[in-house]
């Protein structure tokens, strides 16, 4: 059976790949820094207007359309609590005892 060393060659290939994509990266960061920024940071600030376009980052948007969406702010802080404890109670609320989907009916429609 042959067999093929991981020292030469998977070290070096994977070594060729680190470099050719450190490499790009740097090209990226000193030739052309601003072209992954987002266009609004170019945007004069005028510290007597507040910006309509703020938004948060992608990571909390779920969080702030909760709360956009609830027009009283108990109410809104409620519903974000609850969301997340839905997430944390959502493992525990399975209670069937096959383990698979292969004969739920989701699965039985689709495939």
């Amino acid at each position: 059976m042959d067999k093929i060393p991981f020292h030469p060659y998977y070290t070096y290939k994977d070594l060729l790949g680190f470099f050719i994509l450190v490499s790009l990266l740097t090209l990226l960061a000193l030739f052309l820094p601003n072209i992954l920024g987002d266009t609004e940071n170019f945007i004069p600030a005028n510290p007597l207007v507040t910006p309509p376009h703020i938004k948060p980052e992608w990571y909390f948007l779920f969080a702030y359309a909760i709360l956009r969406s609830i027009p009283n702010k108990l109410g809104g802080v409620l519903a974000l609590i609850f969301s997340i404890f839905i997430l944390i109670l959502a493992p525990l609320l399975h209670t069937s005892k096959q383990r698979s989907s292969t004969f739920r009916p989701l699965t039985q429609i689709l495939f």
